[in-house]
């Protein structure tokens, strides 16, 4: 009975294989192939994610040991490319080393608070923190406002301290639509709920203030922000689409109607680097500096460029001289580092079972990494040139301790998520098909 029953399945398997020699073992083929790397990408996408996995905590630690060493290389890069500049303006070498410090300890203070917090503390917080930032947005435009380099995007408070608001906005911004859309949680199947009022009027009392101060660069970080927010809420992906297209056309008349703009976008696309005198002076300096890296570098402190070939070379653009001073292989710890950030915020937010929590954190994943993005895409010439800093090592006060204090809320959601385990499911939350159910 064995044999007859091997024989038999031996019949019924050999027509199949004669009939179609040449089209369905090679259909088959691809079609498992493409079913095995399918399957495989989704194991190391879980393992990455730690979907449906408890907990142990290493997203805590990773999230605190490479925001610490970033703000580290940070502090020593813009000691190094700042004393040049420091010296020749009459000032001690170590001048703004001392105020990026001395903002460091500031932001590692507010990080270990914040990092306590539970998240009904912060969700108290959300439409105090919004005015906050409209408030601090608008006094740029009073007696208090300060323009540099053509933007009108700085503060000066009582005792000579600068201060730029659209920093405090982002995280202002964050917490605000995460909270919004929560209580709306069970409203978003309907994308009238998602629009108002985060983009209206939310996104403009935000946004606004900040194109009206010529600071493109930030307005794109902050859309940006808001695009995360409502991805993370389950926005649907057309929602996008018009968003993306109207946010293009913005830009694009913004660019239009800017001689220096236009410019840089002309400079960008030539890619021409015979001359750098002009608006490229910045843009073809910083691939010099690059390229004279080379594999290890120039050693650190020995970089040419920042003798003001790169125009402010300790905010931007310092990226550039890390590739000059410490070479491929700095930048290359530096891109790990945000990589290995990325993958402990990822894990964060999978985990994470409020639909407030997840928007938050989900935002500010995106502002921090979005922005270290755009930053390198810019200095490596993907981008054209746009003033935005590269968070943690980039000099600026306000800028490294908003962010620290994100990273701060970023690790209280981490230590909570530690001790509960993440439903099935993925980064888009589920409240448009569980309403759309309900609804029927």
């Amino acid at each position: 009975m064995a044999t007859n029953g091997t024989r038999g399945g031996s019949r019924t398997s050999a027509p199949a294989v004669d009939r179609a020699p040449g089209t369905a073992g090679t259909e088959a083929a691809p079609a498992a192939k493409l079913r095995l790397l399918r399957e495989r990408g989704t194991v190391l996408l879980d393992r990455i994610q730690g979907t449906g996995r408890q907990s142990s905590g290493a997203s805590y630690y990773l999230i605190l040991g490479s925001a610490l060493a970033l703000t580290a290389i940070g502090l020593l890069m813009v000691l190094s490319s700042s004393a040049v500049e420091s010296i020749a303006d009459d000032n001690s070498p170590f001048s703004l080393f001392m105020r990026q410090a001395i903002f460091a300890g500031l932001g590692v203070t507010a990080m270990l608070i914040l990092s306590r917090w539970k998240p009904a503390t912060y969700r108290r917080l959300a439409w105090p923190g919004l005015a906050l930032s409209v408030i601090l947005l608008l006094l740029v435009f009073t007696p208090l406002g300060e323009s540099v380099g053509g933007n009108r995007n700085w503060i000066t408070l009582p005792g000579q301290v600068s201060l730029q608001p659209s920093e405090v906005a982002k995280l202002g911004m964050c917490l605000w639509m995460a909270a919004v859309l929560a209580a709306k949680e069970r409203l978003l199947g309907n994308w009238k709920h998602l629009v108002v009022p985060v983009v209206v009027p939310g996104a403009i009392l935000i946004v606004g203030p900040v194109l009206a101060g010529n600071d493109l660069g930030t307005a794109m970080i902050l859309m940006l922000i808001i695009a995360g927010g409502l991805f993370f809420a389950g926005a649907p992906l057309k929602l996008f689409g018009i968003a993306g297209l109207g946010a293009a056309a913005l830009v694009l008349l913004l660019v239009v109607v800017s001689p220096n703009r236009m410019g840089r976008i002309l400079m960008w696309t030539d890619q021409g680097c015979e001359t750098t005198t002009g608006l490229n002076m910045q843009s073809c300096n910083g691939l010099f500096a690059l390229a004279s890296g080379g594999w290890w570098g120039v050693g650190l402190g020995q970089s040419r460029q920042k003798y003001n070939w790169i125009p402010e070379a300790h905010n931007d653009y310092i990226f550039a001289i890390i590739g000059e001073e410490l070479g491929l292989l700095g930048t290359m710890v530096i891109l790990a580092l945000f990589g290995i950030l990325a993958i402990a915020l990822v894990r964060t937010v999978m985990r994470q079972e409020s639909l407030f929590v997840r928007i938050f954190a989900g935002s500010i994943m995106v502002w921090i990494i979005g922005q270290a993005f755009v930053n390198i895409a810019v200095v490596t010439g993907l981008l054209p040139v746009i003033g935005v800093p590269l968070p943690f090592i980039s000099y600026g006060g306000s800028a490294l301790t908003v962010t620290l204090a994100a990273v701060g809320v970023l690790l209280s959601f981490a230590r909570t998520g530690a001790a509960g385990r993440k439903k099935p499911g993925g980064l888009i939350s589920r409240p448009l098909q569980n309403t759309s159910a309900g609804t029927r």
